[in-house]
């Protein structure tokens, strides 16, 4: 007996064994579906035959230790994966898109770059909230523009135009023998008393899935927030939804806040998820208290999960843009892991003429709802376009990091029936190019040009910048580059495949300024140690 029973012993811990070697072979990362991978070497158009080879040459001497693998990128049609943090909690059915990364471009072959603009800020705290939660984001959750313009530039705003713009760059720390040029705008400023009066719906998601992670506690809290920044002229007004959508509070003076806030404190969630009835409600009530000269918008506050009704972003973008040509924007504010469509939200908020915000604490809707208050309300131009003309002449090759999403042809530049972006008050935009010049030149090698429609004269307007460069990057503009980097090596761009994570964290730690720039410091850090053990 004691024979048979050393011999099962045996043989159990064999099965133990066999089965702890198959498991540590296993990517820890992910779990539950087959994701399939291709290379991004096909989505890279890296130069036409003839040119030099780009800047980047493979090599297998990267630092494993703080590098990500670059031999392969998830499959851009993938739309949800899940991800298993240290915890072992899953976050599952999160919902992103890849578009892909611009390549380099010859200025034989197109001396244009063409893109619509907008302030959204989604991507960078969607990734921030992966990181707290220790694990690293999946490679279509990053958007590197999102990243760049979550950081406030110490641009002015032009005191006589509605836009001021300012180009300018230097040696490129991640690319030797490349510059990096920054091209950058600012909205005019609107003091908070100077703002419209504001005829708001808020449409709150109170489905069942609002009920994990507290996430209707935090849209509580951040309407109680926007409530006490909002002014005795501004009206609002409560939907709800879940299975189905239904109106608990009719279009509302602020000068009787505390009905507002009980409308608030009555919050609860249960049922499905019938997002287009809610905003369907939502754009009807917005109209129907429609006010000429005050901002009409929609605040959408949701999962971004929907399950009745149409559920995909064509469907419920049907009627968007209709509403937004009659100046009934949206605003789309995001909440919440574990089941999040960050998809939907985005392309919502871009249809929609309004922005997109995800809201991963308390902190981050103090930052909106009343720092940026204005600018995240009053829209000052529509149909936002930038058009960045290289001179041959002095420009070999340019790449625009980020805003592949953003694309516009060349020849709708001009065309204002195309869709551009939104921007608001006060707010500023950047857009990054790495660019080899030819010959050291470092003036006129280009123009930019910025056409939008003014709402305040109701036209259209473009103005126009020459582009100039210095040798030396100023410390915002360094600042900025180790946040591109960042963005670009957590979603495997081939052109990052060289950097690592402590050279962006040594970068950003040489010059941070500030409470936001020190947090984003500390989150590269966490990188760093999450990497280190993957």
């Amino acid at each position: 007996m004691k024979k048979i029973g050393l011999v099962i012993f045996s043989f159990v811990l064999f099965l133990a064994i066999i089965g702890c070697s198959n498991q540590s072979e296993e990517n820890p990362m992910l779990e539950g579906e087959n994701i399939s991978r291709e290379t991004e070497r096909n989505d890279m158009v890296i130069e036409p035959q003839g040119q030099e080879e780009p800047k980047y040459e493979e090599s297998s001497s990267m630092d494993s230790a703080v590098s990500l693998e670059f031999s392969e990128s998830l499959n851009q049609n993938e739309k949800s994966m899940v991800i298993t943090p240290p915890n072992r909690e899953e976050i599952e059915d999160m919902n992103f898109k890849g578009y892909g990364t611009n390549p380099f471009i010859s200025t034989e072959d197109d001396t244009l770059s063409t893109f619509a603009i907008d302030v959204d800020t989604g991507s960078y705290t969607v990734v921030r909230n992966y990181i707290q939660r220790g694990t690293l984001p999946p490679p279509e959750a990053v958007r590197v523009e999102e990243f760049i313009n979550y950081f406030k530039t110490d641009l002015e705003a032009s005191k006589n135009k509605p836009f001021a713009i300012q180009v300018d760059g230097g040696e490129s720390p991640f690319g030797e023998g490349y510059k990096l040029m920054r091209v950058a705008i600012k909205g005019e400023e609107i003091a908070d008393e100077n703002r419209k009066p504001a005829n708001l719906v808020f449409v709150i998601d109170v489905s069942g899935s609002m009920n994990q992670e507290n996430r209707l506690g935090l849209v509580k809290k951040s309407l109680y927030l926007l409530v006490d920044q909002l002014k005795d002229n501004d009206r609002v007004g409560l939907i709800v939804y879940g299975s189905t959508a239904r109106t608990i509070l009719e279009q509302t003076s602020v000068e009787d806040k505390q009905r507002i806030i009980a409308a608030i404190d009555q919050l609860e969630s249960s049922g499905s998820t019938n997002a287009e009835e809610g905003l369907v409600l939502g754009y009807e009530t917005v109209s129907e208290y429609f006010q000429k000269n005050a901002l009409n918008r929609v605040i959408l506050c949701s999962d971004g999960v929907a399950n009745v009704g149409e559920t995909g972003a064509e469907g419920i973008l049907g009627e968007i843009k209709r509403y937004a040509r009659d100046d009934i924007t949206l605003s789309t504010f995001g909440f919440g892991m574990g089941n999040y469509n960050d998809v939907l939200m985005e392309q919502l908020a871009d249809q929609g003429d309004g922005n997109y915000a995800y809201i991963d604490s308390f902190s981050e809707a103090r930052r909106i709802f009343t720092e940026e208050l204005t600018g995240t309300l009053q829209t000052i131009a529509k149909d936002v376009k930038i058009q960045v003309e290289f001179d041959p002449e002095k420009v070999d090759r340019y790449r625009l990091i980020g805003y592949e999403n953003r694309d516009v042809r060349d020849e709708d530049f001009r065309n204002d029936t195309v869709d551009g972006g939104e921007i608001g008050a006060g707010h500023a935009v950047t857009a990054l190019y790495e660019i080899k010049v030819k010959d050291d030149e470092l003036d006129d090698l280009g123009l930019i040009r910025l056409r939008f429609k003014d709402v305040k004269v109701d036209d259209v307007i473009e103005l126009s910048s020459s582009l100039s460069i210095k040798n030396e990057l100023d410390r915002e503009l360094k600042f900025q580059a180790a946040v591109a980097e960042f963005a670009e090596i957590l979603r495997q761009s081939y052109w990052a495949k060289e950097s690592t994570l402590n050279q962006v964290l040594e970068l950003a730690e040489q010059n941070a300024v500030g409470e936001k720039q020190l947090q984003f410091v500390s989150l590269v850090r966490d990188a760093v140690a999450i990497q280190s053990y993957d």
